[in-house]
């Protein structure tokens, strides 16, 4: 009932800036929170960044000051700006949604998962 569709992932060299979008869709009532998670081989997936609200929001401590999320509420759509990758943010990234449905039940959906490699 709720779709995500991610893009923006790819390679780019150390230094270099990213920006990933998530889009939501389906029968989605309310939004309250949004994230990115991340997952590199043989580690286990992590919060990256998260918002619940305009000026809410938290971040791994390995990402701050190089990475932002934001949202856009009318199109229900999130960011996660990178900037300063570093080989270590090699990872595929997923984004995590969680709300009310039309139908009244909370839901939470994850995306399908992009590629960010960071490599010279």
């Amino acid at each position: 009932q709720v779709q995500l569709v991610e893009s923006g992932g790819g390679l780019v060299q150390p230094g270099g800036s990213l920006r990933l979008s998530c889009a939501a869709s389906g029968s989605i009532s309310s939004i309250y929170r949004m994230g990115w998670y991340r997952q590199a081989p043989g580690k286990q997936r992590e919060l990256v960044a998260a918002t619940t609200g305009v000026s809410s929001t938290n971040y791994a401590d390995s990402v701050k000051g190089r990475f932002t999320i934001s949202r856009d509420n009318a199109k229900k759509i999130v960011y996660l700006q990178m900037n300063s990758l570093k080989p270590e943010d090699t990872a595929v990234y997923y984004c995590n949604v969680q709300g009310t449905l039309r139908a009244g039940r909370d839901f939470g959906s994850w995306g399908q998962g992009t590629q960010v490699t960071v490599s010279s």
